[in-house]
């Protein structure tokens, strides 16, 4: 069939009143002008109320209200998060109460460890690898994996083991360790670790029994932990892969237990959307019983920013 050029008849499309339709973008939402001197309080108060914008404030009001009732609040912490110099941030945060466990990968642990010694870490990578200097810090491999060997031989898991031999050694930087603060301040400190992904593992120090053992402890702590998310809030920050696949396992076997979860709060906080993340952090863990948030930026911006926030507007 061969159709014509004929122009469409609107004379009898039909309109509705502007006011009765359900639009997403409401003045009533929108932003308000920046009160001089009202603080990081007034600057998220101040916020749309949509999109990203709503999602934080949800997410700091989630924390504060989790922190008031005293419930749990876990942290995932990977590698990055250290590496843009926020340990004294998380340390603060750990003090005033919005930490109950931290979990980390096995690159944290590292980081955190070379901080506490030197008050210096992460290596350019393009200069060491050619000259076959790469991963090979001498106290780095020897002190972290004797660290790990000696403590999981005792009974602890990583993360214990190397907070006990920080605070045994008082290094120069102690202080700025998160590992070291959480041995100090009694939060559980957990290390989640995938063999030969890690730098320590390249020494001959290395022990693939204490590594496992210590991990797989320290999952099982970790269980434990999750377990008594009921009302409480999972902040993943900086993890893409290892700590998501960890929590979803953690959430499997606390529901296996017949342990509801129930108005779970999970928070991924990435500079990039990645699928692990946003499916067993965001999505899967709280389906139908909770509220799953994803906040897109810098962890050197918007990891302050919450800090800021919540040291402001906590009770």
């Amino acid at each position: 069939m061969k159709l014509p050029y004929e122009e469409f008849d609107l004379s009898s499309v039909t309109t509705y009143p502007l006011k009765s339709r359900k639009s997403k973008s409401r003045a009533d939402d929108f932003a308000r002008v920046y009160d001089k001197g009202s603080g990081v309080a007034g600057l998220i108060g101040s916020l749309p109320r949509m999109l990203a914008a709503a999602d934080l404030t949800n997410v700091v009001r989630a924390l504060l209200d989790v922190h008031a009732r005293g419930g749990a609040i876990i942290w995932g912490l990977g590698a990055h998060v250290i590496k843009t110099g926020l340990s004294p941030v998380i340390v603060d945060l750990m003090e005033r109460g919005f930490m109950s466990a931290i979990a980390m990968t096995g690159a944290g642990v590292i980081h955190d460890f070379e901080v506490a010694l030197v008050g210096e870490t992460s290596e350019e990578v393009e200069e060491s690898l050619g000259p076959g200097r790469f991963g090979m810090a001498a106290e780095t491999g020897t002190l972290l994996n004797r660290a790990i060997n000696e403590g999981v031989a005792r009974g602890w898991g990583i993360g214990q083991a190397v907070g006990a031999f920080l605070e045994s050694s008082h290094p120069r930087y102690e202080r700025a360790s998160i590992a070291a603060a959480a041995t100090r301040l009694q939060i559980p400190l957990t290390v989640h670790v995938a063999i030969g992904t890690d730098v320590i593992h390249m020494h001959p120090d290395a022990s693939g029994a204490r590594l496992g053992e210590g991990s797989l402890r320290d999952f099982r702590f970790f269980v434990s932990n999750v377990a008594k998310l009921d009302d409480g809030v999972y902040m993943n920050c900086g993890s893409a892969v290892v700590l998501p696949e960890v929590f979803l396992k953690a959430v499997a076997l606390a529901r296996n237990r017949s342990i509801a979860l129930a108005n779970l709060t999970t928070v991924n906080l990435d500079f990039a959307r990645l699928y692990r993340p946003l499916t067993n952090v965001v999505s899967r863990p709280t389906a139908g019983s909770g509220r799953g948030y994803s906040i897109v930026g810098h962890h050197e911006l918007m990891l302050p920013l919450i800090a800021a926030a919540l040291i402001e507007m906590s009770l």
